[in-house]
């Protein structure tokens, strides 16, 4: 008999390898033998998202491979099996918070800094556009984290340089030391990393949360492994 993250794991590779037919829920339930209201609340429990949120994460993802391989809009939404470019629009904007030409424009126009910083935790790689910082991450090896950040933003121009804003959001790793509210951010991510983001920023220094305390806060109860 099959354990329902056995179930999961069959529902998963379905919507994978069907998700150009766009399948509804009933279809994918039936692959698991659960009834489709059941289906919802098993697949939302042991993956954080709703079955229709992981088709169109699926979907999408697939469809910003051929963008960057530089397909045309209505090529891609008939390969990814969406019903026309304005549908590949809409799902963009709730899912990547940018329209499918800005993604293909793979950050043209933007010029960054960045630079290499050591915190309390390790060194980092922090860098930032006019706009403010919109990347900053642990790393191990500085080639792969300068390749990670250009494969982020392809089209982007690129700069090794001190800047003023590095060092007010490296001030974060020291707390009492700098003024944080005037801290920018150049954000790109999903309406659901946005909500947990301001979770995650409104945990007050010194206090721990656990992943289930920070989804309740993005009002999501269940969605603790997402996050």
């Amino acid at each position: 008999m099959e354990t329902d993250y056995q179930r999961i794991e069959k529902a998963i590779h379905f919507i994978r390898e069907n998700f150009r037919e766009q399948p509804d829920l009933r279809e994918i339930a039936r692959q698991v033998h659960v009834s489709p209201f059941h289906f919802q609340r098993m697949f939302t429990e042991w993956a954080g998202i709703s079955p229709k949120k992981f088709l169109q994460y699926t979907s999408v993802e697939y469809a910003k491979k051929m963008l960057q391989e530089q397909k045309t809009l209505s090529e891609v939404s008939f390969e990814a099996g969406f019903s026309g470019t304005s549908r590949l629009h809409d799902l963009f904007i709730a899912v990547e918070a940018m329209t499918p030409g800005d993604f293909k424009k793979g950050g043209e126009g933007l010029r960054i800094s960045y630079q290499f910083k050591e915190s309390p935790f390790g060194e980092v790689i922090i860098a930032s556009t006019e706009t403010g910082i919109c990347h900053l991450a642990f790393i191990t090896n500085k080639t792969d984290a300068i390749r990670h950040l250009k494969e982020r933003f392809p089209n982007a121009t690129f700069a090794q340089q001190d800047n003023l804003m590095h060092e007010k959001a490296m001030a974060f790793f020291r707390p009492g030391k700098g003024n944080l509210t005037h801290l920018k951010l150049h954000l790109k991510g999903t309406p659901f990393q946005l909500k947990v983001w301001d979770a995650l920023i409104r945990i007050p220094f010194g206090r721990l949360k656990s992943y289930a305390e920070v989804a309740r806060s993005t009002g999501h109860a269940n969605a603790s492994r997402a996050v």
